[in-house]
């Protein structure tokens, strides 16, 4: 049957990519606590101001070379009552190439299902209450993450400076050096590697941020009075996504298509051409992509393992793949937009003499073409 991907279990920390994210994360989580008692009123709320705040992480492949990559959009709150959250979109990643921002977004954090992770405290102010007279704390706290359906207490070391009575900076004071644990992320590093066709991954990644809060009814500060490091003007603040986009170029539909294809999260019952309902959340990115991209005609593409007779595979790769249309269609996708096709055993990506690698060539493909008149 076509589903998901089962991958064996890692040993080590092959995912520093996730890891830089999530402490970048908790870091962002822990400014915000120590705002609570940094300002003149004790009743002020705080705000995170994205046009002044900058993440970064590098991450190391082929053991020698280095990305330095962003999350752009962030929200985040402080209540007088102790009350944190901040909120990260994830398909705001920023690696400063489109095909590599759809495959951290597609097959890393999936987020399709999971488009956000989230930050939250309960703090009391008064743990932080000579930051206004020292003007510049160092403190570990803690926090909880949720993050791809997981929810895990962590802890962060940072270093706020107050910038002036209402803005606070709160800033790495070197980079920092970030292992993963246990987010349920490990087999989309594998979907990475074979994506990008990456090997020798390093399992760390160095993380640098500078945030900045304000009081709620206060001018944000300018962002040349943030702490020393902070990115040029272009590179902070919220960036666009695709959902704010109104078409995509013809570049940008074949990287989405190629990625999607790529998730194993198209899922039919056993030895049926019956969609499961867990295939929505793609399927629905799916719908949107092809909305997007007017002028191309989109094939999908059915494929099976090597089990069973050829002829049958053939017959159950065309149902899957007309399934899926039938779907794209049901969404109102216009029907000349998109064909189905069943290739059966005849088009693997990998040799079909393991459990792994059957499930590989089981899969759902979208490709795209440009339209005929």
């Amino acid at each position: 049957m076509f589903g998901v991907v089962e991958f064996g279990s890692k040993t080590g920390r092959t995912g520093r990519l996730f890891a830089a994210r999530a402490f970048c994360l908790a870091v962002a989580l822990s400014g915000m606590l120590l705002l609570g008692a940094g300002g003149a009123d004790a009743q002020t709320n705080w705000t995170l101001d994205p046009s002044a705040s900058v993440l970064t992480y590098q991450s190391v492949k082929k053991n020698t070379i280095v990305e330095t990559n962003k999350i752009r959009n962030i929200t985040g709150t402080l209540s007088s009552a102790g009350d944190a959250k901040v909120t990260f979109d994830l398909n705001s990643v920023d690696t400063g190439v489109d095909l590599r921002n759809v495959r951290m977004r597609f097959l890393f954090f999936e987020t399709f299902k999971f488009p956000t992770a989230e930050l939250t405290a309960k703090v009391d102010p008064a743990a932080f209450a000579d930051l206004a007279t020292k003007r510049r704390v160092k403190a570990v706290l803690p926090f909880k993450l949720s993050l791809h359906g997981v929810e895990k207490d962590l802890e962060a070391n940072v270093v706020v400076t107050m910038i002036n009575d209402t803005s606070v900076s709160v800033a790495s004071e070197a980079p920092v050096a970030v292992h993963v644990e246990d987010f349920g992320l490990l087999p989309n590093v594998d979907k990475l590697q074979q994506a990008a066709n990456v090997t020798n991954i390093v399992p760390t990644a160095s993380v640098s941020f500078d945030f900045v809060f304000a009081a709620d009814g206060s001018k944000p500060a300018a962002t040349d009075t943030v702490a020393a490091g902070a990115a040029a003007p272009a590179d902070v603040g919220p960036v666009a996504t695709d959902a704010g986009k109104s078409n995509f170029s013809d570049e940008e539909c074949l990287n989405r298509f190629a990625v999607m294809s790529r998730t194993g999260a198209i899922y039919f019952r056993e030895a049926s051409a019956r969609l499961d309902p867990q295939s929505r959340p793609l399927l629905a990115e799916v719908v949107g992509v092809v909305g997007k991209c007017p002028s191309l005609k989109v094939e999908v593409s059915g494929h099976t393992d090597s089990d069973g007779s050829a002829s049958a595979n053939k017959r159950l790769s065309e149902r899957r793949a007309q399934a899926v249309a039938d779907a794209m269609f049901a969404a109102g996708v216009p029907r000349s937009q998109v064909t189905a096709t069943g290739y059966g055993e005849e088009k693997p990506v990998a040799a079909n003499d393991t459990p792994k690698n059957k499930a590989l060539n089981r899969r759902i493909e979208f490709s795209a073409s440009k339209a005929v008149n």
